[in-house]
């Protein structure tokens, strides 16, 4: 435990089997709960968490499913309904079978089959929700995560009811010479984009899995619905902030050339996230600023979008007379200036009531 609130680590690994070993000997002690989610590997990484299971001491106390520990009353027939939602969820959720699990087991091991890192942190945030731990944290199986962070990592979840804290490499001094530049500039890119689509417009490093998440926002966050693949963290961020969950940063410390071996390339995950931003950053307009709660913000930035459509015809039409050497109407050329800066000053005033409206979210 840690202040007397419960403490879990959600370790997704896939094909881990050099590393894997090196996360659990190396795991902070006031770790109450380490859930290990092997996503579908064909090494020996399963073997060897099962070695550690067998051998592991028991926790001193239990941790039972709480998920339908309440009394069934005419007023907490919201609650009956949140459980009949979660049972109808189950089927969204990776096919997966706990191995083991009585109660008292520190190390948990959870094998599924093979759903990318963020089925497999759905799977493990889903754990943890129902047994009501209070902090739960993300560590990659491949050892690239300093274990003496995490307690800086959890402590805002802890002490200030943060819902959600992340790590942050590109603010560490070494950043620009330990993270290859490859991934420094494509991890650059993806945090601007990140802001726009989540409107966590003061966050960087949107790309790193070191994370922990209180309760509160697992419970109000549809887990099940989490992205799969590495845009999960991306996908994440969005959904927190459709939820009004705050969020803070902490800067740590880039590990690399531990024995990891990236499954990750840049040059096809960078299109596949942009598209998923570009989905997510419709879906929080609509859902948070329509649906939920009407904001302007709404207004401007739609009204922009449908400045820059309606001025694409001007647009053709320039391209079409420059190609052709044909003049260029007055009235063409005065209709594109004029929505084209019409459509950029309804969009910064959209983006300036986004950050001002956001900016209570973050710690």
């Amino acid at each position: 435990m840690l202040k007397g609130k419960t403490v879990a680590v959600v370790v997704p690994a896939y094909n881990e089997e050099t590393q894997i070993g090196i996360v659990i000997d190396t795991m902070p002690d006031f770790v109450d709960r380490i859930i290990i989610i092997n996503d579908g590997s064909k090494d020996n990484t399963e073997a060897i968490v099962r070695k550690y299971t067998e051998k592991q001491e028991k926790s001193p106390f239990e941790l039972g499913i709480k998920l339908e520990d309440f009394e069934k009353t005419f007023f907490n027939k919201a609650l009956e309904t949140v459980v009949e939602i979660r049972k109808e969820e189950e089927k969204y959720y990776p096919k997966h079978e706990i191995v083991n699990d009585n109660g008292f087991d520190r190390i948990v091991l959870i094998n599924q089959e093979n759903s990318k890192v963020g089925g497999a942190i759905a799977t493990g945030y889903k754990w943890c929700r129902d047994r009501k731990i209070d902090c739960t944290a993300v560590m990659a199986g491949d050892a690239q995560m300093d274990p003496d962070e995490l307690e800086n990592i959890c402590m805002p979840v802890i002490e200030d009811d943060v819902d959600y804290v992340k790590g942050n490499r590109l603010i560490h001094k070494s950043a620009r010479v330990l993270i290859p530049k490859k991934r420094f500039f494509g991890n650059s890119v993806l945090s601007a984009l990140t802001k726009v689509a989540s409107g966590y417009w003061g966050i960087s490093d949107t790309q790193t899995g070191y994370t922990a998440i209180s309760l509160s926002a697992l419970e109000s966050v549809e887990i099940h619905k989490i992205y799969r693949d590495y845009g999960m963290p991306n996908d994440m961020l969005v959904k927190l902030n459709i939820s009004y969950c705050t969020i803070k940063e902490i800067p740590i410390k880039p590990v690399y050339d531990v024995g990891e071996q990236s499954k990750m390339r840049i040059g096809r995950v960078i299109p596949r996230i942009t598209l998923l931003l570009l989905k997510s950053f419709i879906k929080r307009l609509w859902g948070k600023y329509f649906f939920r709660d009407f904001h302007p913000l709404f207004l401007f930035y739609n009204f922009s979008f449908a400045l820059g459509i309606l001025n694409l015809y001007f647009f053709i039409e320039i391209i079409i007379a420059l190609s052709t050497n044909m003049p260029i109407t007055v009235g063409t050329y005065l209709g594109f200036v004029l929505l084209f800066v019409s459509s950029l000053q309804a969009l910064f005033f959209g983006m300036w009531m986004d950050i001002q409206d956001n900016a209570r979210l973050e710690k």
